[in-house]
């Protein structure tokens, strides 16, 4: 190994903020990393929905969006002039209910190019300096596909849960049926399959899934309302979408899961 080379392993093996996430995570009781093997199946506006349903329902909620070269999820929850406060790290505002935290706090309509280790520095740092408190779940929105991001959050992030979304169209499936077998390799939790933008009533995608001995949470239907809805909560949970996604949440959790609290 080069000296240059081995400079660099030691920097990244004494990296202060990995002893500081354990910390910054140690209050929250369970950890969802909603993921998807393409984008445009819908799973910023799923990962926002549960995380408003949970919230509605009492429990201590928070999101974090790691799609750091597109995030979303603030135009969902209407996340507008929110600012994350500063003592002894970042402290999350709230919207609707959720602690909510997201790059778009700093970057506004700024474009982000990262790329490699410059995505992994990012998330470190996010995960470093984020002082979540006591929370029952935190819901972890990532960028769609295969990254170094999805394999730092496997590493960093202890006892995580995925839960991957996908669409019925075959091309969707296809990176999931991928991301799901390096999820397995890596004996990494998974929740389950949700099937997004249903139409029809086939089962292909059910039985795709369980074909894979993965677990199918079931389909939320193609909802024409929901793009009017995106901004205006209120609007967003009288949707047959959120109605679905609600019964999906069901099937995930008892609502007084012991593993959520009460």
């Amino acid at each position: 190994m080069s000296g240059y080379l081995a400079l660099g392993v030691l920097s990244r093996m004494i990296d202060p903020r990995r002893s500081i996430i354990d910390e910054r995570l140690s209050g929250i009781k369970r950890i969802i990393v909603v993921l998807s093997g393409k984008g445009g199946v819908g799973k910023s506006v799923i990962a926002s929905t549960l995380a408003l349903l949970l919230a509605r329902r009492g429990f201590k909620t928070g999101l974090l969006d790691l799609d750091f070269t597109s995030p979303t999820t603030h135009v969902v929850l209407n996340a507008i002039g929110l600012k994350p406060t500063e003592d002894r790290g970042i402290i999350p505002p709230e919207v609707h209910g959720v602690k909510y935290m997201s790059l778009i706090f700093y970057i506004g309509d700024e474009t982000t190019p990262l790329r490699g280790e410059e995505l992994s520095n990012a998330l470190l740092e996010m995960l470093a300096i984020t002082r979540w408190g006591s929370l029952d779940i935190l819901l972890i929105d990532m960028p769609p596909g295969i990254s170094d991001l999805t394999l730092d959050i496997l590493k960093y992030v202890r006892g995580a849960n995925f839960l991957l979304i996908t669409t019925p169209s075959k091309m969707a499936f296809e990176t999931v049926r991928r991301l799901l077998s390096l999820l397995k390799g890596l004996k990494a939790p998974i929740v389950g399959v949700i099937e997004n933008m249903k139409m029809d009533n086939s089962e292909n995608i059910k039985l795709e899934v369980e074909a894979l001995g993965i677990c199918f949470l079931g389909s939320i239907r193609f909802d024409t309302s929901l793009e009017d809805a995106l901004g205006s909560v209120e609007k967003l949970l009288e949707t047959s979408f959120a109605r679905d996604v609600e019964h999906v949440l069901r099937k995930i959790w008892s609502f007084n899961a012991p593993t959520l609290g009460n």
